[in-house]
């Protein structure tokens, strides 16, 4: 089954191109560690999710490209060219002369609108090209204008459209210290709609990803590129192919589908992060070993005390004894040490994948009480190798590891709200104050419903 990738705004367009890049790369990769025969398999079913038929050999990213301001998309599309291995379609974008000025309301109420019908069938002749179609993943920021606005507009017509059809947006939350100075309102406009109409939100925070990039990575001037890389490469650790069972050969066909239903149990519970390791330089990776009991022994740590990568890890951090009020029910304020879990994902990769020991994400410990160990953990296993790594793992979990950053935003914003600060911008375009009341009421309970797992 194909997923159509919908690439908003210039952030979503920037690493939509970094993400389409990293699969044909890791599908092509000679060493995959498996003979040839999976190999091809791996690849075939790479390109059927994310690929179309080949003009002229060349495979086609099954994408839908959107900006209102032309100079990032044409980057993109020649940048795919140049590459000489893919490239996206000759008529898969949609871009305007005027952006949106970092306005939400701006991209949502006026780009939308008059954009909707030209981007909508753009999106229907992608779909159609689908033999089958496994749902759509949306690129956007959530702080600037038109990813975020004509993003969240984007997809409410999405939910109309293809109300059958998954929709997983990918989101990028802003630097805390703030790049745009009505991001928090951005922010949570674009949340509290795409909690209405999307099926998950698979947060990347750039404040993480660009940690990463200089205690992981080692870079020392890091720029957009480095941090969309990391990005990349954590998301297709996910999306590449694994098999639909143990022991099988036969890879996933629904991977949109099989991610939401092991992961997305409750609608109000639709926030999903990744973490991934090992993640390090070409130059460290000659020196390293691995085993998979010390790849998963950091893995559950940084899951548990909420660590987004492996250096700094608390392990002071563990699960509450049973019988115990956790530490999950303490106010915000006290900070959360303990990151509760609804629902977790292990994707294994690599060389002796199936002698990986999974038990101690089993320990009921470690999930909310409403839900088993047995429907709450699911992992997926291939022999094949992700990237340049012998052996990787990835952990897509929907827990509590997003309460903190949500909190701030939401606190944040409502401090400029009581001010009336900068309301005048969002107002001329349509909005009324109500919009940000509703936005804040559905986001604080959010916050509540994670507060209390």
């Amino acid at each position: 089954m194909s997923i159509v990738t919908v690439q908003l705004g210039q952030c979503g367009n920037q690493i939509g191109f970094e993400v389409f890049d990293a699969l044909y790369t890791d599908s092509h990769c000679p060493q995959g560690l498996c003979s040839k025969r999976e190999n091809e398999a791996y690849q075939a079913s790479c390109k059927e999710r994310f690929f179309s038929e080949e003009e002229n050999g060349v495979p086609v990213a099954r994408a839908v490209l959107v900006d209102m301001e032309p100079k990032v998309t044409s980057q993109t599309l020649s940048k795919a060219a140049q590459s000489g291995r893919w490239k996206y379609g000759q008529h898969s974008c949609f871009c305007q002369k005027q952006g949106s000025g970092n306005n939400w309301a701006y991209g949502y109420s006026v780009h939308g609108p008059r954009h909707e019908e030209s981007i909508m069938n753009l999106i229907q002749k992608e779909v159609e090209k689908c033999d089958s179609l496994s749902g759509f993943f949306i690129i956007m920021s959530m702080a600037g204008g038109t990813g975020s606005g004509l993003g969240a507009f984007v997809t409410q017509n999405l939910q109309d459209q293809y109300s059958n059809s998954l929709k997983m947006n990918q989101i990028i939350w802003p630097y805390g210290t703030g790049e745009v100075i009505v991001q928090n309102y951005n922010s949570i406009l674009t949340l509290s709609h795409l909690y209405r109409s999307s099926d998950a939100l698979l947060v990347h925070e750039n404040d993480v990803l660009h940690k990463i990039c200089a205690k992981l990575m080692n870079i020392k001037q890091i720029s957009f590129s480095d941090i969309n890389q990391v990005l990349a490469h954590q998301l297709g650790s996910v999306f590449q192919p694994t098999y639909s069972v143990e022991g099988s050969c036969h890879y996933r066909r629904n991977p949109l589908g099989d991610l939401m239903e092991n992961l997305v149990p409750h609608p109000e519970f639709k926030m999903l992060g990744i973490r991934n390791i090992p993640q390090m330089s070409e130059n460290s990776l000659a020196y390293s070993t691995f085993t998979w009991a010390g790849l998963l022994k950091h893995l559950r740590q940084m899951l548990i005390s909420n660590s987004k990568m492996e250096e700094g890890i608390d392990w002071q951090v563990r699960p509450p004894l049973p019988g115990l009020p956790t530490l999950g029910k303490a106010s915000l304020n006290r900070g959360l040490h303990f990151n509760m879990s609804i629902a977790n994902l292990v994707i294994l990769r690599g060389k002796d994948v199936h002698s990986a020991d999974l038990g101690g994400f089993k320990d009921s410990a470690l999930y909310t009480s409403w839900l088993e160990p047995i429907n709450a953990f699911n992992a997926w296993k291939t022999h094949r190798a992700f990237s340049k790594y012998e052996k990787s793992a990835a952990l897509v979990s929907n827990s509590q590891f997003l309460l903190k950053p949500l909190d701030t935003i939401v606190g944040k914003a409502w401090n400029m709200f009581a001010s009336k600060a900068y309301i005048h911008q969002y107002t001329k375009f349509g909005m009324e104050e109500e919009d940000f009341l509703d936005s804040f009421t559905l986001l604080e309970q959010v916050v509540a419903s994670y507060c209390n797992l």
